[in-house]
C-alpha cells in the first residue's frame, strides 16, 4: 500500500495556493491524475519522486518511510527506486536511443523487448536530436520502464503519440504493468484516453 497525506504550497497565477493530497494506493494499482491546469500533478509526482519537498505530511511505501518531516526521513530519489516519465522527456542529448536504454540496465532482451515495444529498433543509433516528439516520448517510457521499476510516475506520456500508435503503446503497457507489478501515476489532461487501463483516478483541484 502507498500512503500520501502531503500538503506543498504552489505558485499559481491567482496567488499562492496549497496543493493537498490524502488517499490510499494499492500496490499494483493504476491511477490516472487529471484536474485544471495549475492545480499541482506535475508537483504531485515529484513529491512521490523526492524531487520536491513538501511542506508538511508523510509518505508511505509498502510500510517503509519515504517521507515525514516531523521524524526527520526524506528518503533520496536514487533510494526510492522509481521510473519517471517527465513532460519534457529529459532525454540525454549525446546518448542514442541504445544508450539511453544501456545507461539504465545491462538487461539485453529486456533492452530489444523494450525497443519493439516502443517500435524503436531501427532507431537505435539514434540521438533525440534525430527523432520526432512522438519518438522522443516514447524513448522516454522505454527508459523509465528500462528499470523495471516498481513504482512509475508518468508525466503526460501520451501527449506527443498520435491516436494509433497510443492506443497500440497503451494495450502493451497494460500487459506489462502487469507482469512487473508495477504500481503507476499517471497525469494525463485527457483522462479518457487512459479507459481500460487506469482502474482509479485522483482529482487534483
Amino acid at each position: 500500500m502507498i500512503s500520501i497525506d502531503i500538503e506543498k504550497n504552489l505558485k499559481a497565477y491567482s496567488g499562492h495556493r496549497t496543493l493537498k493530497v490524502d488517499g490510499k494506493f494499492p500496490m499494483g494499482s493504476i491511477t490516472k491524475i487529471y484536474g485544471p491546469s495549475g492545480s499541482g500533478k506535475t508537483t504531485f509526482l515529484k513529491c512521490i519522486a523526492g524531487l520536491i519537498t513538501p511542506e508538511k505530511g508523510s509518505i508511505m511505501v509498502n510500510e517503509v518511510l519515504w517521507f515525514e518531516p516531523l521524524s526527520g526521513v526524506n528518503l533520496p530519489t536514487q533510494k526510492r527506486a522509481i521510473g519517471f516519465v517527465f513532460q519534457d522527456y529529459a532525454l540525454f542529448p549525446n546518448m542514442t536511443v541504445q544508450q539511453h536504454l544501456e545507461y539504465a540496465t545491462k538487461d539485453a532482451a529486456w533492452i530489444q523487448q523494450l525497443l519493439h515495444m516502443g517500435k524503436l529498433e531501427t532507431l537505435a543509433d539514434h540521438k533525440p536530436i534525430y527523432l520526432s516528439g512522438g519518438q522522443q516520448q516514447r524513448l522516454a517510457i522505454l527508459r523509465a520502464l528500462a528499470i523495471k521499476p516498481k513504482l512509475l510516475l508518468m508525466d503526460e506520456p501520451f501527449s506527443a503519440l498520435d491516436p494509433e500508435m497510443r492506443s497500440a503503446l497503451i494495450k502493451e503497457l497494460k500487459v506489462l504493468f502487469i507482469e512487473l507489478n508495477a504500481t503507476v501515476f499517471i497525469v494525463s489532461h485527457n483522462p479518457q484516453e487512459l479507459e481500460g487501463l487506469a482502474d482509479s483516478e485522483l482529482l487534483i483541484l
